[in-house]
Protein backbone atom coordinates (compact mmCIF):
# COMPACT_ATOMS: atom_id res chain seq x y z
CA UNK A 1 0.00 0.00 0.00
CA UNK A 2 2.82 2.40 0.94
CA UNK A 3 6.45 1.85 -0.03
CA UNK A 4 9.77 3.64 0.30
CA UNK A 5 12.42 3.15 -2.40
CA UNK A 6 16.12 4.06 -2.22
CA UNK A 7 15.38 6.82 0.28
CA UNK A 8 18.31 8.95 1.40
CA UNK A 9 18.30 12.04 3.59
CA UNK A 10 21.41 14.12 4.25
CA UNK A 11 21.87 17.36 6.19
CA UNK A 12 25.29 18.77 5.33
CA UNK A 13 27.77 15.99 6.09
CA UNK A 14 25.33 14.12 8.32
CA UNK A 15 23.60 11.16 6.67
CA UNK A 16 20.26 10.49 8.37
CA UNK A 17 18.99 7.80 5.96
CA UNK A 18 21.03 5.88 3.42
CA UNK A 19 19.28 3.98 0.60
CA UNK A 20 16.32 2.88 2.72
CA UNK A 21 13.85 0.41 1.20
CA UNK A 22 10.78 -0.68 3.14
CA UNK A 23 7.02 -1.19 2.75
CA UNK A 24 3.90 -0.82 4.90
CA UNK A 25 1.02 -3.14 4.08
CA UNK A 26 -2.70 -3.06 4.80
CA UNK A 27 -3.96 -4.41 8.11
CA UNK A 28 -0.73 -3.83 10.02
CA UNK A 29 0.41 -1.26 12.56
CA UNK A 30 4.06 -0.21 12.44
CA UNK A 31 5.81 1.35 15.42
CA UNK A 32 8.73 3.52 14.30
CA UNK A 33 11.47 3.42 16.94
CA UNK A 34 15.01 4.76 17.14
CA UNK A 35 17.35 6.64 19.45
CA UNK A 36 16.90 10.39 19.91
CA UNK A 37 18.05 12.10 16.72
CA UNK A 38 17.76 8.94 14.61
CA UNK A 39 15.17 10.61 12.38
CA UNK A 40 11.78 9.22 13.46
CA UNK A 41 9.84 12.48 13.04
CA UNK A 42 11.78 13.32 9.86
CA UNK A 43 10.79 9.96 8.38
CA UNK A 44 7.10 10.60 9.12
CA UNK A 45 7.35 14.05 7.51
CA UNK A 46 8.80 12.46 4.37
CA UNK A 47 6.09 9.78 4.28
CA UNK A 48 3.40 12.45 4.54
CA UNK A 49 4.96 14.75 1.93
CA UNK A 50 5.78 17.57 4.33
CA UNK A 51 9.49 17.14 3.62
CA UNK A 52 11.35 16.03 0.51
CA UNK A 53 14.13 13.41 0.74
CA UNK A 54 17.59 14.06 -0.69
CA UNK A 55 16.96 11.17 -3.09
CA UNK A 56 14.58 8.27 -3.55
CA UNK A 57 10.82 8.39 -3.36
CA UNK A 58 7.68 7.41 -1.44
CA UNK A 59 4.88 5.64 -3.31
CA UNK A 60 1.27 5.51 -2.09
CA UNK A 61 -1.00 3.13 -3.99
CA UNK A 62 -3.24 5.12 -6.39
CA UNK A 63 -6.68 5.90 -5.01
CA UNK A 64 -5.60 5.48 -1.39
CA UNK A 65 -5.89 8.28 1.14
CA UNK A 66 -3.33 9.13 3.80
CA UNK A 67 -4.22 11.02 6.98
CA UNK A 68 -1.58 12.67 9.17
CA UNK A 69 -1.92 13.79 12.79
CA UNK A 70 -1.54 17.58 12.71
CA UNK A 71 1.31 18.84 14.90
CA UNK A 72 0.38 22.53 14.68
CA UNK A 73 -2.28 22.91 17.38
CA UNK A 74 -3.32 26.32 16.06
CA UNK A 75 -3.74 25.46 12.38
CA UNK A 76 -7.55 25.37 12.51
CA UNK A 77 -8.32 28.24 14.88
CA UNK A 78 -10.66 29.91 12.37
CA UNK A 79 -12.91 26.85 12.12
CA UNK A 80 -15.44 25.23 14.42
CA UNK A 81 -14.53 21.98 16.15
CA UNK A 82 -16.87 19.88 13.98
CA UNK A 83 -15.66 21.46 10.74
CA UNK A 84 -12.02 20.91 11.74
CA UNK A 85 -12.69 17.20 12.17
CA UNK A 86 -14.45 16.86 8.78
CA UNK A 87 -11.48 18.64 7.16
CA UNK A 88 -9.49 15.53 7.98
CA UNK A 89 -11.08 13.92 4.93
CA UNK A 90 -9.83 16.47 2.38
CA UNK A 91 -11.60 15.07 -0.73
CA UNK A 92 -14.92 14.95 1.13
CA UNK A 93 -14.49 18.43 2.58
CA UNK A 94 -13.57 19.86 -0.83
CA UNK A 95 -16.78 18.49 -2.41
CA UNK A 96 -18.81 19.77 0.54
CA UNK A 97 -17.44 23.30 0.09
CA UNK A 98 -18.03 23.18 -3.69
CA UNK A 99 -21.69 22.19 -3.16
CA UNK A 100 -22.14 24.98 -0.58
CA UNK A 101 -20.58 27.54 -2.95
CA UNK A 102 -22.79 26.47 -5.87
CA UNK A 103 -25.93 26.64 -3.72
CA UNK A 104 -24.92 30.11 -2.56
CA UNK A 105 -24.90 31.27 -6.19
CA UNK A 106 -27.58 28.92 -7.53
CA UNK A 107 -28.43 29.05 -11.26
CA UNK A 108 -29.94 26.61 -13.71
CA UNK A 109 -26.50 26.23 -15.26
CA UNK A 110 -24.86 24.88 -12.11
CA UNK A 111 -27.77 22.64 -11.04
CA UNK A 112 -26.35 19.74 -13.07
CA UNK A 113 -22.93 20.22 -11.48
CA UNK A 114 -24.52 20.19 -8.01
CA UNK A 115 -26.22 16.89 -8.86
CA UNK A 116 -22.92 15.30 -9.96
CA UNK A 117 -21.17 16.46 -6.81
CA UNK A 118 -23.98 15.20 -4.59
CA UNK A 119 -23.66 11.73 -6.11
CA UNK A 120 -19.92 11.74 -5.25
CA UNK A 121 -20.72 13.13 -1.81
CA UNK A 122 -23.19 10.31 -1.14
CA UNK A 123 -20.68 7.67 -2.32
CA UNK A 124 -18.25 9.07 0.28
CA UNK A 125 -20.91 8.82 3.01
CA UNK A 126 -20.93 12.60 3.15
CA UNK A 127 -24.48 12.95 4.44
CA UNK A 128 -23.38 11.23 7.67
CA UNK A 129 -20.22 13.31 8.02
CA UNK A 130 -21.55 15.56 10.79
CA UNK A 131 -22.91 12.69 12.89
CA UNK A 132 -19.78 10.55 12.35
CA UNK A 133 -17.52 13.46 13.34
CA UNK A 134 -19.66 14.16 16.41
CA UNK A 135 -19.46 10.51 17.50
CA UNK A 136 -15.67 10.52 17.09
CA UNK A 137 -15.38 13.70 19.20
CA UNK A 138 -17.60 12.29 21.94
CA UNK A 139 -15.50 9.11 22.10
CA UNK A 140 -12.43 11.30 22.60
CA UNK A 141 -14.02 13.24 25.46
CA UNK A 142 -15.10 16.38 23.55
CA UNK A 143 -18.65 16.98 24.75
CA UNK A 144 -21.47 17.94 22.38
CA UNK A 145 -21.71 21.52 23.66
CA UNK A 146 -18.18 22.14 22.28
CA UNK A 147 -18.78 20.77 18.77
CA UNK A 148 -19.76 24.16 17.30
CA UNK A 149 -17.23 26.11 19.38
CA UNK A 150 -14.31 27.78 17.63
CA UNK A 151 -11.06 25.81 17.80
CA UNK A 152 -9.42 29.01 19.07
CA UNK A 153 -11.48 28.75 22.28
CA UNK A 154 -10.24 25.27 23.25
CA UNK A 155 -7.40 24.52 25.65
CA UNK A 156 -4.33 22.52 24.57
CA UNK A 157 -5.63 19.13 25.71
CA UNK A 158 -8.95 19.65 23.94
CA UNK A 159 -7.20 20.74 20.72
CA UNK A 160 -5.08 17.56 20.75
CA UNK A 161 -8.21 15.41 20.98
CA UNK A 162 -9.90 17.25 18.13
CA UNK A 163 -6.82 16.82 15.94
CA UNK A 164 -6.77 13.08 16.70
CA UNK A 165 -10.47 12.90 15.70
CA UNK A 166 -9.55 14.78 12.51
CA UNK A 167 -6.79 12.29 11.72
CA UNK A 168 -9.06 9.26 12.30
CA UNK A 169 -12.10 10.69 10.51
CA UNK A 170 -13.33 9.05 7.35
CA UNK A 171 -11.47 5.75 7.64
CA UNK A 172 -8.21 6.74 5.89
CA UNK A 173 -6.20 3.99 4.17
CA UNK A 174 -2.97 5.04 5.87
CA UNK A 175 -2.77 6.70 9.30
CA UNK A 176 0.46 8.52 10.20
CA UNK A 177 0.70 9.60 13.85
CA UNK A 178 3.62 11.24 15.66
CA UNK A 179 3.30 10.91 19.48
CA UNK A 180 -0.52 10.63 19.49
CA UNK A 181 -0.76 9.96 23.25
CA UNK A 182 0.84 13.26 24.31
CA UNK A 183 -1.57 15.32 26.48
CA UNK A 184 -4.13 12.50 26.63
CA UNK A 185 -5.44 11.01 29.88
CA UNK A 186 -5.49 7.26 30.58
CA UNK A 187 -9.12 6.78 29.56
CA UNK A 188 -8.63 8.48 26.20
CA UNK A 189 -5.40 6.58 25.51
CA UNK A 190 -7.24 3.34 26.29
CA UNK A 191 -9.97 4.26 23.79
CA UNK A 192 -7.37 5.09 21.13
CA UNK A 193 -5.54 1.79 21.76
CA UNK A 194 -8.76 -0.15 21.26
CA UNK A 195 -9.65 1.84 18.11
CA UNK A 196 -6.26 1.27 16.48
CA UNK A 197 -6.04 -2.39 17.52
CA UNK A 198 -9.26 -2.97 15.59
CA UNK A 199 -8.40 -0.72 12.64
CA UNK A 200 -8.43 -2.54 9.31
CA UNK A 201 -6.07 -0.26 7.40
CA UNK A 202 -2.41 0.73 7.78
CA UNK A 203 -1.11 2.59 10.84
CA UNK A 204 2.37 4.11 11.18
CA UNK A 205 3.12 5.57 14.58
CA UNK A 206 5.95 7.09 16.62
CA UNK A 207 5.45 6.90 20.38
CA UNK A 208 7.46 6.75 23.59
CA UNK A 209 4.56 4.98 25.32
CA UNK A 210 5.56 1.29 25.49
CA UNK A 211 2.12 0.11 26.62
CA UNK A 212 0.60 1.88 23.62
CA UNK A 213 3.12 0.34 21.21
CA UNK A 214 2.48 -3.11 22.66
CA UNK A 215 -1.30 -2.69 22.44
CA UNK A 216 -1.45 -1.59 18.80
CA UNK A 217 1.69 -2.68 16.91
CA UNK A 218 2.06 -5.78 14.77
CA UNK A 219 5.50 -4.70 13.52
CA UNK A 220 8.41 -2.60 14.72
CA UNK A 221 10.40 -0.50 12.23
CA UNK A 222 13.74 0.19 13.85
CA UNK A 223 15.87 3.12 12.65
CA UNK A 224 19.51 2.16 13.23
CA UNK A 225 22.73 2.95 11.37
CA UNK A 226 20.80 5.11 8.82
CA UNK A 227 18.71 2.10 7.81
CA UNK A 228 15.21 0.89 8.74
CA UNK A 229 14.86 -2.75 9.72
CA UNK A 230 11.39 -4.20 10.10
CA UNK A 231 10.48 -6.89 12.64
CA UNK A 232 7.30 -8.86 13.31
CA UNK A 233 5.88 -8.34 16.81
CA UNK A 234 5.28 -5.49 19.20
CA UNK A 235 7.77 -3.37 21.14
CA UNK A 236 8.24 -5.80 24.04
CA UNK A 237 9.05 -8.64 21.65
CA UNK A 238 11.58 -6.45 19.83
CA UNK A 239 13.19 -5.29 23.10
CA UNK A 240 13.40 -8.69 24.77
CA UNK A 241 14.57 -10.48 21.63
CA UNK A 242 17.26 -7.87 20.91
CA UNK A 243 18.50 -8.16 24.50
CA UNK A 244 18.58 -11.96 24.19
CA UNK A 245 20.51 -11.71 20.91
CA UNK A 246 23.00 -9.30 22.51
CA UNK A 247 23.60 -11.71 25.41
CA UNK A 248 24.08 -14.57 22.99
CA UNK A 249 26.57 -12.59 20.96
CA UNK A 250 28.60 -12.05 24.14
CA UNK A 251 28.57 -15.80 24.88
CA UNK A 252 31.43 -16.78 22.61
CA UNK A 253 31.77 -20.31 23.98
CA UNK A 254 28.09 -21.26 23.71
CA UNK A 255 27.36 -23.77 20.97
CA UNK A 256 25.24 -22.73 17.98
CA UNK A 257 22.73 -25.51 18.70
CA UNK A 258 22.20 -24.28 22.26
CA UNK A 259 21.70 -20.70 21.08
CA UNK A 260 19.16 -21.80 18.47
CA UNK A 261 17.22 -23.81 21.06
CA UNK A 262 17.16 -20.81 23.41
CA UNK A 263 15.82 -18.60 20.62
CA UNK A 264 13.15 -21.14 19.70
CA UNK A 265 11.99 -21.41 23.32
CA UNK A 266 11.80 -17.61 23.52
CA UNK A 267 9.67 -17.47 20.35
CA UNK A 268 7.31 -20.17 21.63
CA UNK A 269 6.90 -18.46 25.01
CA UNK A 270 6.21 -15.06 23.47
CA UNK A 271 3.80 -16.47 20.87
CA UNK A 272 1.78 -18.11 23.66
CA UNK A 273 1.53 -14.79 25.49
CA UNK A 274 0.37 -13.02 22.32
CA UNK A 275 -2.35 -15.63 21.75
CA UNK A 276 -3.82 -14.77 25.16
CA UNK A 277 -3.65 -11.01 24.71
CA UNK A 278 -6.35 -8.56 23.65
CA UNK A 279 -4.37 -7.98 20.49
CA UNK A 280 -5.04 -11.53 19.27
CA UNK A 281 -8.82 -11.13 19.59
CA UNK A 282 -9.02 -7.94 17.54
CA UNK A 283 -10.30 -7.94 13.96
CA UNK A 284 -6.86 -7.44 12.55
CA UNK A 285 -3.84 -7.02 14.72
CA UNK A 286 -2.46 -10.48 15.36
CA UNK A 287 1.21 -11.34 15.16
CA UNK A 288 0.93 -14.10 12.59
CA UNK A 289 4.51 -15.25 12.48
CA UNK A 290 7.53 -14.66 14.64
CA UNK A 291 10.83 -15.73 13.10
CA UNK A 292 14.16 -16.60 14.63
CA UNK A 293 15.66 -14.61 11.76
CA UNK A 294 13.98 -11.50 13.19
CA UNK A 295 16.03 -11.72 16.37
CA UNK A 296 19.10 -9.50 16.09
CA UNK A 297 21.11 -7.53 18.66
CA UNK A 298 20.48 -3.79 18.81
CA UNK A 299 23.10 -1.06 18.83
CA UNK A 300 21.04 0.88 21.41
CA UNK A 301 22.75 2.27 24.48
CA UNK A 302 20.82 2.05 27.74
CA UNK A 303 21.82 4.33 30.62
CA UNK A 304 22.95 2.59 33.83
CA UNK A 305 20.24 3.86 36.18
CA UNK A 306 20.80 2.24 39.58
CA UNK A 307 19.25 3.63 42.76
CA UNK A 308 20.97 2.60 45.97
CA UNK A 309 20.40 3.72 49.57
CA UNK A 310 22.91 4.93 52.14
CA UNK A 311 20.71 3.40 54.81
CA UNK A 312 17.47 1.47 55.12
CA UNK A 313 14.57 3.51 56.45
CA UNK A 314 12.67 2.54 59.57
CA UNK A 315 8.98 1.66 59.66
CA UNK A 316 7.79 5.28 59.86
CA UNK A 317 8.08 6.81 56.39
CA UNK A 318 5.51 9.58 55.93
CA UNK A 319 2.34 10.65 57.68
CA UNK A 320 -0.04 13.20 56.12
CA UNK A 321 -3.02 14.64 57.97
CA UNK A 322 -5.74 16.86 56.53
CA UNK A 323 -3.62 18.19 53.67
CA UNK A 324 -5.28 20.68 51.30
CA UNK A 325 -4.11 22.89 48.43
CA UNK A 326 -5.64 25.35 45.97
CA UNK A 327 -4.61 26.77 42.62
CA UNK A 328 -3.53 30.39 42.12
CA UNK A 329 -7.08 31.08 40.91
CA UNK A 330 -8.52 29.68 44.15
CA UNK A 331 -9.77 26.33 42.81
CA UNK A 332 -9.54 23.42 45.24
CA UNK A 333 -6.93 21.00 43.90
CA UNK A 334 -7.27 18.55 46.78
CA UNK A 335 -8.40 18.51 50.41
CA UNK A 336 -8.80 16.15 53.38
CA UNK A 337 -5.78 14.09 52.38
CA UNK A 338 -4.93 11.59 55.14
CA UNK A 339 -2.20 9.13 54.16
CA UNK A 340 0.27 6.95 56.04
CA UNK A 341 3.10 5.67 53.87
CA UNK A 342 4.64 2.28 54.67
CA UNK A 343 8.19 1.13 54.04
CA UNK A 344 8.59 -0.28 50.54
CA UNK A 345 5.41 1.28 49.17
CA UNK A 346 5.63 2.22 45.50
CA UNK A 347 2.76 4.62 45.08
CA UNK A 348 1.17 5.89 41.88
CA UNK A 349 0.08 9.41 42.91
CA UNK A 350 -2.77 10.16 40.57
CA UNK A 351 -5.24 12.95 39.78
CA UNK A 352 -7.31 14.13 36.83
CA UNK A 353 -5.67 17.54 37.38
CA UNK A 354 -1.89 17.52 36.98
CA UNK A 355 -1.72 20.73 39.04
CA UNK A 356 -2.86 18.71 42.04
CA UNK A 357 -0.07 16.13 41.88
CA UNK A 358 2.59 18.79 41.27
CA UNK A 359 1.33 20.85 44.25
CA UNK A 360 1.40 17.68 46.36
CA UNK A 361 5.09 17.05 45.61
CA UNK A 362 5.98 20.70 46.06
CA UNK A 363 4.40 20.69 49.53
CA UNK A 364 6.20 17.46 50.51
CA UNK A 365 9.49 19.09 49.49
CA UNK A 366 8.85 22.42 51.27
CA UNK A 367 8.64 24.30 47.99
CA UNK A 368 4.99 25.30 48.43
CA UNK A 369 2.82 26.06 51.43
CA UNK A 370 -0.31 23.96 51.96
CA UNK A 371 -3.70 25.58 52.63
CA UNK A 372 -3.96 23.34 55.68
CA UNK A 373 -2.73 20.04 57.05
CA UNK A 374 0.41 18.46 58.39
CA UNK A 375 3.29 16.51 56.80
CA UNK A 376 5.64 14.40 58.98
CA UNK A 377 8.61 12.50 57.54
CA UNK A 378 10.15 9.62 59.49
CA UNK A 379 13.48 10.54 61.10
CA UNK A 380 15.29 7.73 59.26
CA UNK A 381 14.11 8.83 55.81
CA UNK A 382 16.11 10.72 53.21
CA UNK A 383 14.26 12.10 50.21
CA UNK A 384 15.19 12.81 46.61
CA UNK A 385 12.84 14.68 44.28
CA UNK A 386 12.53 14.85 40.48
CA UNK A 387 10.18 17.78 39.69
CA UNK A 388 8.14 18.06 36.50
CA UNK A 389 9.82 21.42 35.85
CA UNK A 390 13.58 21.13 36.43
CA UNK A 391 14.58 24.45 34.83
CA UNK A 392 15.81 26.00 38.11
CA UNK A 393 18.65 23.46 38.21
CA UNK A 394 20.06 24.50 34.81
CA UNK A 395 20.45 28.27 35.05
CA UNK A 396 24.26 28.28 35.13
CA UNK A 397 26.88 27.44 32.50
CA UNK A 398 28.74 24.77 34.49
CA UNK A 399 30.11 21.80 32.60
CA UNK A 400 28.25 18.57 33.34
CA UNK A 401 31.21 17.37 35.40
CA UNK A 402 31.08 20.48 37.60
CA UNK A 403 27.27 20.42 37.64
CA UNK A 404 27.21 16.89 39.03
CA UNK A 405 30.03 17.65 41.48
CA UNK A 406 27.59 19.90 43.39
CA UNK A 407 25.94 16.78 44.81
CA UNK A 408 29.07 14.80 45.63
CA UNK A 409 29.35 13.82 49.30
CA UNK A 410 32.82 12.23 49.44
CA UNK A 411 36.28 13.15 48.17
CA UNK A 412 36.19 10.22 45.77
CA UNK A 413 32.92 11.44 44.26
CA UNK A 414 34.43 14.89 43.69
CA UNK A 415 37.24 13.46 41.55
CA UNK A 416 36.90 14.14 37.83
CA UNK A 417 37.63 10.51 36.94
CA UNK A 418 34.71 9.35 39.12
CA UNK A 419 32.33 12.01 37.76
CA UNK A 420 33.25 11.31 34.13
CA UNK A 421 32.74 7.60 34.70
CA UNK A 422 29.37 8.27 36.32
CA UNK A 423 28.27 10.52 33.44
CA UNK A 424 29.54 7.98 30.91
CA UNK A 425 27.16 5.39 32.32
CA UNK A 426 24.37 7.91 31.77
CA UNK A 427 25.43 8.24 28.09
CA UNK A 428 27.43 11.47 28.51
CA UNK A 429 30.70 10.01 27.29
CA UNK A 430 33.91 11.73 26.18
CA UNK A 431 33.50 15.40 25.33
CA UNK A 432 29.78 15.30 26.12
CA UNK A 433 30.69 15.37 29.82
CA UNK A 434 32.06 18.89 29.23
CA UNK A 435 28.85 20.28 27.70
CA UNK A 436 27.38 23.33 29.41
CA UNK A 437 24.41 22.51 31.61
CA UNK A 438 22.32 25.41 30.26
CA UNK A 439 22.30 24.14 26.65
CA UNK A 440 21.02 20.64 27.28
CA UNK A 441 17.96 19.10 25.63
CA UNK A 442 14.96 18.08 27.70
CA UNK A 443 16.01 14.42 27.75
CA UNK A 444 19.60 15.28 28.69
CA UNK A 445 18.36 17.40 31.61
CA UNK A 446 16.29 14.52 32.96
CA UNK A 447 19.28 12.17 32.70
CA UNK A 448 21.30 14.73 34.67
CA UNK A 449 18.56 14.93 37.32
CA UNK A 450 18.57 11.14 37.58
CA UNK A 451 22.36 11.25 38.04
CA UNK A 452 21.86 13.77 40.85
CA UNK A 453 19.27 11.51 42.49
CA UNK A 454 21.55 8.49 42.29
CA UNK A 455 24.35 10.49 43.93
CA UNK A 456 22.13 11.34 46.93
CA UNK A 457 21.46 7.63 47.67
CA UNK A 458 18.10 8.48 49.26
CA UNK A 459 15.68 5.86 50.57
CA UNK A 460 12.56 7.72 49.41
CA UNK A 461 12.17 8.85 45.78
CA UNK A 462 9.56 11.33 44.56
CA UNK A 463 9.04 11.55 40.80
CA UNK A 464 6.68 13.98 39.05
CA UNK A 465 6.24 12.91 35.41
CA UNK A 466 9.76 11.40 35.27
CA UNK A 467 9.52 9.99 31.73
CA UNK A 468 8.82 13.35 30.06
CA UNK A 469 11.46 14.01 27.36
CA UNK A 470 13.17 10.61 27.79
CA UNK A 471 13.68 8.21 24.89
CA UNK A 472 12.47 4.61 24.99
CA UNK A 473 15.88 3.30 26.03
CA UNK A 474 16.11 5.62 29.05
CA UNK A 475 12.48 4.96 30.02
CA UNK A 476 13.04 1.19 29.89
CA UNK A 477 16.23 1.38 31.99
CA UNK A 478 14.53 3.75 34.47
CA UNK A 479 11.50 1.47 34.72
CA UNK A 480 13.63 -1.62 35.38
CA UNK A 481 15.65 0.24 38.02
CA UNK A 482 12.58 1.30 40.00
CA UNK A 483 11.22 -2.24 39.97
CA UNK A 484 14.44 -3.37 41.67
CA UNK A 485 14.72 -0.42 44.10
CA UNK A 486 14.31 -1.56 47.72
CA UNK A 487 13.20 1.81 49.07
CA UNK A 488 9.93 3.75 48.89
CA UNK A 489 8.70 5.56 45.79
CA UNK A 490 6.01 8.18 45.15
CA UNK A 491 5.54 8.80 41.44
CA UNK A 492 3.18 10.36 38.92
CA UNK A 493 3.37 9.34 35.27
CA UNK A 494 1.39 9.20 32.03
CA UNK A 495 3.44 6.13 31.06
CA UNK A 496 0.99 3.26 31.55
CA UNK A 497 3.69 0.56 31.61
CA UNK A 498 5.62 2.52 34.23
CA UNK A 499 2.55 2.85 36.46
CA UNK A 500 1.50 -0.79 36.07
CA UNK A 501 4.91 -2.45 36.57
CA UNK A 502 6.32 -0.26 39.37
CA UNK A 503 3.33 0.68 41.52
CA UNK A 504 1.75 -1.51 44.24
CA UNK A 505 -0.53 1.21 45.60
CA UNK A 506 -2.61 4.02 44.07
CA UNK A 507 -3.35 7.28 45.88
CA UNK A 508 -5.70 9.57 43.96
CA UNK A 509 -5.97 13.22 44.98
CA UNK A 510 -9.38 14.80 44.32
CA UNK A 511 -11.11 18.09 45.24
CA UNK A 512 -13.23 16.12 47.72
CA UNK A 513 -10.71 13.86 49.43
CA UNK A 514 -8.42 10.92 48.73
CA UNK A 515 -8.90 7.44 47.27
CA UNK A 516 -6.23 5.07 48.57
CA UNK A 517 -5.94 1.43 47.46
CA UNK A 518 -3.26 -1.26 47.58
CA UNK A 519 -3.64 -2.59 44.05
CA UNK A 520 -2.03 -2.48 40.63
CA UNK A 521 -2.81 0.47 38.40
CA UNK A 522 -4.72 -1.62 35.85
CA UNK A 523 -6.91 -3.14 38.56
CA UNK A 524 -7.56 0.31 40.02
CA UNK A 525 -8.61 1.80 36.68
CA UNK A 526 -10.85 -1.15 35.74
CA UNK A 527 -12.63 -1.58 39.10
CA UNK A 528 -16.29 -0.58 38.65
CA UNK A 529 -16.77 0.43 42.30
CA UNK A 530 -13.66 2.63 42.24
CA UNK A 531 -14.81 4.20 38.97
CA UNK A 532 -18.15 5.10 40.59
CA UNK A 533 -16.35 6.53 43.63
CA UNK A 534 -13.99 8.55 41.41
CA UNK A 535 -16.89 10.18 39.58
CA UNK A 536 -18.41 11.17 42.92
CA UNK A 537 -15.13 12.55 44.29
CA UNK A 538 -14.66 14.85 41.28
CA UNK A 539 -18.24 16.14 41.38
CA UNK A 540 -18.51 19.89 42.02
CA UNK A 541 -20.84 19.54 44.99
CA UNK A 542 -20.50 16.54 47.29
Amino acid sequence: MLSVSNLSVQFGKRILFDEVNTAFTQGNCYGIIGANGAGKSTFLKILSGIMEPTSGHVHLEPGKRMSVLEQNHYAYDEYTVLEAVIMGNKPLYKIKKEIDALYADYTDENAEKIGELQVQFEEMNGWNADSDAAAMLSNLGIKEDLHYTSMADLDTKQRVRVLIAQCLFGNPDVLVMDEPTNDLDYETISWLEHFLANYDNTVIVVSHDRHFLDAVCTHISDIDFSKINQYSGNYTFWYESSQLAARQRAQQNKKAEEKKKELQEFIARFSANVAKSKQATSRKKMIEKLNIEDIKPSSRRYPAIIFERDREAGDQILNIEGLAASSIEGETLFKDIDVNLNKGDKVVVFSKDSRATTAFYQILNDKQKADSGKVSWGITTTQSYLPADNSEYFQNDLSLVDWLRQWATTEEEREEVFLRGFLGKMIFSGEEALKKSNVLSGGEKVRCMLSKMMMTRANVLMLDEPTNHLDLESITAFNNSLKKFKGTVLFTTHDHEFAQTVGNRVIELTPNGVIDRYTTFDEYMSDAKIKELREKMYAVNV
